[in-house]
């Protein structure tokens, strides 16, 4: 049996490195090395934990030194301190401590050399751990409080900056803030006009829910916050984040530990608390309140289809009716042979009635709600939707950027091959891997033209017509969905006698919350 080392970042040491610019690890890792040549002691093996855990399950480096510990691989473990080796909870501590007392592993530290199978060592091994608990507690405490001090004075305490935002130091204080990156504000600012206003091109006028956005932006190569692809949860994120508005937000997903099948699990669940703070912060908005308070209301009135995924949408009300009682959304229930219905899932005492009788209600109501009405297009873009024009200015905006930046790169590494720096192997490597990318973005660029209706069926609908003409005309359940939920925020349903009262198959109630359409 050998012996090996085992090396660990403190909260303390990440702090102290930003402030003084060292390496925690190569100091602890010379130190340690000139102890073992002092006591005559070989390192075989060297474990360094680069992520930072409260818990023995969230550092996969002290799993593997306990597993090889317990297998009795090691006679000793070179370490800092104690404490280097847990500061979890009383759980944590009695693993670490049975483990290295039952293989009879010595610790080996700069101060002292522990011997586990020692009573008196073995007391002083156990209150060392205790000790580093309290430490670690008042510590985290500390930071806490710090943070939330920051909060309040609208700093931002995040590690990365929000997408459309650089983060900063503030000159003569302490803290950071955020400085807005007019490239990516851009994005931010046209995924908003998205979502309000929708787009508009040669061939008409397309509304964009959260999805359609993400397809949007990746047709046109806009880069998302990550460089990859773009995600509805992405876009999510950004349409509810208001940091937008010159915001900082505190305690919004606030972790939430359980203990599950005897491990600990730790969750986020949104909204979830009423201890979020939201305080105006430092830095400037990229849209206003106006704009982001309707985005939201879009967002809470925004009806999903109730559906399984698998299969298209056969119910043109769907995430439109709503039951009059308890407030469900109501749900197409189709029968054999026989015309669908619509009812409620929670059979709270609404009657449900023919699905195609409600439709024609609703029809009817439409008719005379938009008399008159035919669908224009607005081709300012300042007020109206966002047109394809600008989103490809953009985008091209994006590609140049993202072109001139690999360039740069590449110069770089010529400029490293030609001083010595990077070996032929590594020039190459870099080289090849930079110049695929700048052919992708030259070919990107290159196929710009090519255009994509991003929803063409739905376009043939909406040309300079009555609104209830467009419905009518097409048979399709989903794009008869589609347009219902650009005219409706809701429609509430409710009946309370069945024909077994002699109750006539239209004897319903509806009411309606229309959306003003784009005229």
């Amino acid at each position: 049996m050998g012996y090996c080392m085992y090396l660990r970042k403190s909260r303390a040491d990440e702090q102290a490195e930003n402030t003084n610019r060292f390496d925690t690890l190569q100091r602890h890792e010379d130190i340690l090395l000139e102890l073992s040549r002092k006591l005559n002691i070989k390192i075989e093996k060297i474990f360094r934990e680069i992520v930072s855990g409260d818990s023995i399950e969230a550092r996969p480096v002290m799993q593997e030194l306990l597993y090889q510990v317990e297998k009795k691989l090691w006679q000793g473990v070179f370490v800092m301190e104690v404490e280097r080796l847990a500061r979890g909870d009383t759980v944590d501590q009695g693993i670490v401590a049975r483990t290295f007392k039952y293989s009879g592993t010595k610790i080996i530290t700069p101060i002292k050399i522990f011997d586990p199978v020692n009573e008196f060592d073995e007391e002083y091994f156990e209150f060392g751990l205790f000790m580093s608990r309290r430490e670690y507690k008042v510590i985290n405490r500390r930071l806490q409080h710090g943070r939330l001090s920051s909060v309040k004075e609208g700093k931002f305490t995040g590690s990365i900056a929000p997408y459309g935002y650089s983060k900063v130091k503030l000159k003569g204080e302490k803290g950071f803030t955020l400085e807005i990156d007019n490239d990516k504000a851009s994005v931010v600012k046209l995924i908003f006009s998205l979502f309000l206003k929708g787009t508009e091109n040669s061939t008409g006028y397309h509304t964009l829910g959260i999805s359609k956005i993400a397809e949007y932006l990746n047709l046109y190569n806009i880069p998302s916050p990550a460089n990859q692809k773009w995600t509805p949860s992405t876009v999510h994120d950004i349409l509810t984040n208001p940091v937008y508005t010159g915001k900082i937000r505190w305690n919004y997903r606030p972790a939430v530990k359980s203990v599950e099948t005897g491990k600990i699990k730790t969750k986020r669940y949104r909204n979830s608390n009423d201890k979020l703070i939201l305080i105006n912060g430092l830095h400037q908005g990229i849209v206003d309140d106006v704009i982001f308070k309707k985005a939201q209301n879009k967002l809470y009135n925004y009806s999903s289809v109730p559906r399984n995924h698998s299969k298209s949408v056969k119910n043109p009300l769907a995430g439109i009716v709503t039951c009059g009682i308890c407030g469900a959304k109501m749900v197409r229930k189709p029968y054999k042979n026989k015309k669908d219905f619509i009812v409620c899932p929670n059979n709270c005492g609404n009657v449900a009635c023919f699905l195609e009788l409600l439709e024609e209600k609703l029809i009817a109501s439409l008719d005379i709600l938009t008399k008159g009405y035919k669908v224009k297009f607005n081709h300012d873009s300042n007020q109206g939707p966002v047109r394809d024009e600008d989103i490809k200015n953009l985008s091209l905006m994006s590609l140049k950027n993202k072109e001139y930046a690999l360039k740069k790169q590449l110069s770089k590494v010529y400029s490293l091959f030609e001083q010595g720096i990077y070996s032929k192997e590594i020039f190459s490597m870099r080289k090849t891997k930079l110049q695929n990318e700048l052919n992708n973005i030259k070919t990107a660029v290159t196929n710009f033209a090519e255009e994509k209706d991003l929803n063409k069926q739905v376009n043939e609908f909406f040309k300079d017509m009555e609104i209830t003409e467009i419905y009518r005309k097409t048979t399709d359940p989903k794009i008869k969905n589609s347009i219902l939920k650009e005219l409706f925020y809701k429609v509430e349903y409710k009946k309370e006698k069945s024909v077994r009262w002699n109750s006539p198959p239209d004897a319903f109630e509806i009411t309606i919350y229309p959306k003003l359409p784009h005229l």
